[in-house]
């Protein structure tokens, strides 16, 4: 008996890879991974170089961060039949760093609620 799971690798922005994976019965998320990384090695010759280059300079596959459904879960975990395994790539920037950098260079008057007002509106709107 097997089961079959849909992984997702999303090795840049808007470059999502999905595909249909069959897995034996009672198969954990290692075992997917294993599989998957493989998977990515044969559609690494179809995708653009500079994105395959990007992903094999960051931390390999296998050091990502992976998950079912959106949540990360231990590498033991036992997978059932209609999970999506996703890869989570690295952060390449601390959100909350880079809001400070735009705030820094857009300044406090072109953001908040207000930063766009209609000609001749009174004071605050």
């Amino acid at each position: 008996m097997s089961i079959e799971v849909e992984v997702a690798l999303c090795l840049a922005p808007r470059q999502v890879l999905v595909w249909q994976q069959v897995l034996p019965a009672g198969a954990c998320l290692h075992q997917a991974v294993a599989i998957a990384t493989a998977q990515w090695q044969q559609h690494a010759s179809s995708l653009p170089q500079e994105v395959v280059e990007a992903t094999l300079a960051g931390p390999a596959l296998a050091h990502w961060l992976w998950g079912v459904w959106g949540r990360i879960v231990p590498p033991e975990q036992v997978l059932v039949s209609g999970d999506r395994v996703e890869a989570y790539r690295p952060l390449l920037v601390d959100p909350k760093v880079a809001r400070r950098e735009r705030f820094a260079r857009q300044g406090a008057r072109g953001t908040g609620l207000f930063s766009k007002k209609r000609d001749n509106a009174k004071p605050g709107y």
